[in-house]
């Protein structure tokens, strides 16, 4: 059973335009709760392929699938879901694998599910005492205590700056750097302590906890995630049929920037210079632009779910 709870789920299924009969692709199932409303959508004559790097996320809406074909699930048939573990930036070799060549509507949210926050022996969360690991997928790569203790320590600092935007980055690495000569790095509560050591009094006391920013920027080193999304992106728009829609969900800056950017060029036309008579690039839009401005969660929403309080919710549609 998944405690994580989805956000901007009525938005979204909204937004994609769903109906009976589409084929669909939650690029990263998580929690699964999008996928459920997409299933009532699309119902027993649409297909719905289901991503994540997380086996444990598969296994869990696996079990909620046998549960709603047992009891009839509201009409839908749940035959029709094809679960994959694998990391969306592989998107056109997943397809290709269900033979598939274009889908109606693809959704992607990257948020980190609450099921994998809550999971000590991940250690994601800066709450909780446990191992640094923070892969998505447990099964292949390196590790956050990897990361922290064979990284070059100029490298440790670029990761801080440019995933976190740590204004402390060099302090906090230059602690990390002393720590690892006597012992490695390996358990939360002693980077929460380094990093602690490392900021000034004030800095602890804002609302955003003080490691947040480092944590987040380790996570998303482990996982390679801005990576694999802008490999993500430019699949997810080829794969969309004429009049498809794609919808991204966002949580920090990097993510929100980088779907902004490729959205809107995608959606530009002619390049050429203004003072050019007759357009030379013959450049045309391969997508418009269904949301000019992010959706974004409402006060009811995030005081019931307050993770959802930095989600932005972008969406295109295929010319």
């Amino acid at each position: 059973m998944s405690i994580h709870k989805s956000v901007l789920v009525e938005e979204t299924v909204d937004a994609l335009k769903l109906k009976k009969g589409m084929v669909v692709v939650d690029a990263t199932l998580g929690g699964g709760g999008h996928s459920r409303e997409i299933l009532k959508k699309i119902g027993n004559t649409g297909t719905l392929a289901a991503i994540d790097q997380d086996e444990e996320a598969l296994k869990r809406f696996a079990k909620f699938t046998d549960d709603a074909k047992e009891a009839g699930g509201s009409g839908t048939k749940m035959t029709n879901v094809c679960l994959i573990h694998d990391n969306f930036k592989n998107l056109k070799n997943i397809l290709a694998d269900l033979k598939i060549e274009k889908v109606d509507a693809i959704l992607a949210d990257l948020g980190i599910s609450s099921d994998q926050l809550e999971d000590e022996s991940r250690g994601i969360s800066f709450q909780s005492e446990g191992f640094l690991d923070m892969r998505m997928d447990r099964s292949k790569g390196i590790t956050a205590a990897d990361v922290l203790n064979t990284y070059k320590e100029d490298e440790l600092k670029k990761i801080l700056r440019e995933y976190g935007n740590e204004q402390y980055a060099n302090s906090i690495v230059r602690k990390i750097v002393a720590r690892r000569k006597e012992k490695p790095v390996t358990w939360t509560s002693e980077l929460v302590e380094l990093i602690g050591n490392s900021v000034p009094s004030a800095y602890k006391h804002k609302k955003i906890h003080y490691a947040t920013k480092t944590f987040q920027a380790l996570r998303i080193e482990v996982n390679r995630e801005l990576e694999a999304l802008e490999s993500f992106l430019s699949q997810a728009i080829e794969t969309l049929k004429p009049g498809g829609r794609l919808a991204i969900i966002t949580f920090h800056s990097g993510e929100d920037s980088l779907v902004k950017h490729t959205f809107r060029e995608n959606a530009r036309g002619c390049i050429c210079p203004s003072e050019f008579p007759v357009c030379r690039c013959h450049r045309t839009p391969k997508v418009k632009l269904i949301t000019r401005k992010p959706i974004a969660p409402g006060e009811d929403e995030i005081s019931k779910n307050p993770r959802a309080r930095s989600a932005k919710l972008r969406v295109i549609e295929k010319i």
